[in-house]
């Protein structure tokens, strides 16, 4: 899923669907993240950073607790991701 394929989702008027819509937003910018400072760390990442792979580390940890919040969050209201 691309952040393109949620614009829909977040402007429904059911609650569950701007979730899914919100789960699937920051995973996606997660996946994209993890990639990237996979290649950091490898050295093939085609561009230098500005900032440090730690501070894009960092970030990555905390949009991981995002999602898993979001997971626990979904599971006690029902709401399939």
């Amino acid at each position: 899923m691309e952040l393109k394929d949620t614009i829909e989702m977040m402007n429904s008027d059911d609650f569950k669907e701007r979730f899914r819509a919100e789960y699937y937003q920051v995973k996606t910018r997660y996946d994209k993240l993890d990639a990237m400072t996979v290649k950091y760390e490898a050295g093939t990442l085609p561009f230098t950073p500005k900032c440090s792979l730690e501070l894009l580390k960092e970030q990555k940890k905390h949009m991981g607790n995002y999602i898993r919040c979001l997971k626990i969050r979904a599971e006690i209201e029902g709401i399939e991701l």
